[in-house]
């Protein structure tokens, strides 16, 4: 059972990240990085290819060592009890790995047996989230034969199985066509409403502008801007924001770090 949401400065915060800094050798990947993603909230994470999103969001799911900071999820530090947070987070990747000898109804069996979730629950949730991705008729065939997106939603049914609190996702929407791309942000919307939080990966820009309650715009390892859709666009769209902080990064808008 997990625990209730955590209160950090009068709000239930999911994810803080604290002065978080990773370095390979002499390149600084992620420097002092700080975000607080609330309950409830869908907070996108932007950048061009190589600015440090994956890195930031590997460490938050304790997949890679940081060098400087913490990150806490709902209240515990990922440094020092990584098992912990880790039953209460799912991590979707961008190319997510799957036992392709399985058929999708035995991953998600095997999946939900290592989070130890009881056969009923399990059921209810498979049988949700297969029908609103529809994928309930192809469960039983090999994983081999799956298109991408058909494995993407795979694994977006087995990161929900276990009711977590919070679901990162490096980005999400990379190979789903515009049906599966629809149904995936509306689950993520309702996810939100029960109380989960969420925080992606993205470059695109359009997805973010329509789904996001906060962002957080990266720059060579830097952010240059976080905060809520209006507070960073402003009378602007998300488009011209991006590319004057990522062409002009002197310029910041919001809680950026210094």
């Amino acid at each position: 059972m997990l625990r209730e949401g955590v209160f950090y400065e009068g709000v239930i915060v999911v994810l803080r990240i604290e002065h978080l800094t990773k370095r390979y050798a002499s390149k600084v990947a992620a420097a002092d990085i700080n975000l607080h993603i609330q309950s409830g909230e869908i907070y996108g994470f932007i950048g061009h290819n190589g600015a440090g999103k994956t890195t930031v969001i590997k460490s938050c799911c304790g997949l890679l060592k940081f060098d400087e900071g913490e990150v806490y999820i709902d209240g515990i530090s990922v440094k020092n009890e990584p098992i912990e947070c880790k039953k209460r987070i799912a991590y979707l990747p961008d190319n997510p790995d799957l036992y392709e000898y399985l058929s999708g109804m035995k991953y998600l069996n095997f999946v939900a047996d290592v989070y130890g979730i009881p056969t009923t629950e399990r059921r209810e949730r498979i049988d949700r989230y297969a029908a609103m991705l529809e994928l309930t008729g192809d469960l039983g065939q090999p994983i081999s034969s799956y298109s991408h997106g058909m494995k993407q939603k795979l694994a977006v049914i087995s990161a929900l199985i276990h009711n977590p609190k919070l679901i990162i996702m490096d980005e999400p929407f990379v190979g789903l066509d515009p049906v599966a791309s629809h149904l995936l942000k509306g689950i993520m919307r309702q996810i939100c409403d029960e109380g989960g939080a969420i925080f992606f990966s993205t470059h695109v820009l359009e997805v973010a502008e329509k789904l996001c309650d906060k962002v957080a715009i990266i720059r060579k390892g830097r952010i240059v801007a976080n905060g809520t859709m209006e507070e960073i666009k402003g009378d602007s769209s998300l488009e011209e924001v991006f590319l004057e902080l990522t062409e002009n990064p002197e310029n910041k808008v919001g809680g950026a770090n210094a």
